[in-house]
């Protein structure tokens, strides 16, 4: 009789667990290989865009310039990040006479820490610091290569899991020789910053 008893409770708690049980199952199969997009979680994202940057380090400079911006940032966990990002800055952003002394470029290469984290809905933010070299090409200065950086950050506009819209601006810092500078002037570096700004695609994998 009591084993009648018992095993009829246990039945019956086996039959109200059993639901639970199913909807709470994940086979390390379909966690790996989800098909649900949104379950996934990347570890890599790859940008692109237009971009364009002052150009204060050129003495009597007009107009920015503008160019492209790519980087790479890996994700350790929800909130943090490493990038490597390149920039290249060639086209002046207006026509006017006179214009920009010269024919500047600028090419840079950065990397640093980034914190990101949704905002709200379909909205992402981040904020990095980045630090690394940049060139300046086409100028008379010496040294036309510096140390530089700056912090920055931007927004994101989620389209898909993968798939995003992002529009960012950094301020970055540089010290570089004026125009016409000479080893007899001693090479003297000014610092001077530059505002930047970028627009394009972010996807995830």
């Amino acid at each position: 009789m009591k084993r009648t008893f018992l095993l009829s409770i246990l039945a019956g708690v086996s039959a109200a667990l059993l639901p639970l049980a199913a909807t709470c199952q994940v086979s390390p199969t379909s966690r790996t290989h989800s098909t649900d997009e949104a379950d996934k979680t990347y570890k890599y994202v790859v940008y692109g865009g237009f971009a364009y940057s002052s150009l204060n380090q050129v003495n009597e400079s007009r107009y920015a310039l503008g160019g492209v911006n790519v980087s790479v940032t890996r994700d350790f966990g929800k909130y943090f990040g490493v990038t490597a990002e390149g920039d290249y800055f060639k086209y002046a952003l207006g026509s006017g006479s006179p214009g920009n002394p010269g024919k500047p470029s600028i090419e840079s290469v950065f990397g640093g820490p980034e914190l990101h984290a949704n905002l709200y809905g379909k909205f992402n933010g981040f904020f990095h610091v980045l630090l690394g070299g940049e060139h300046t090409a086409g100028e008379s200065e010496t040294p036309n290569i510096s140390f530089a950086g700056g912090p920055g950050g931007g927004l994101e506009y989620n389209l898909s899991p993968r798939l995003a819209l992002r529009a960012s601006g950094d301020y970055i810092g540089a010290s570089f020789s004026l125009t016409g500078n000479s080893a007899e002037l001693g090479n003297s570096p000014h610092r001077s910053w530059n505002s930047r700004a970028s627009i394009g695609a972010v996807y995830r994998f």
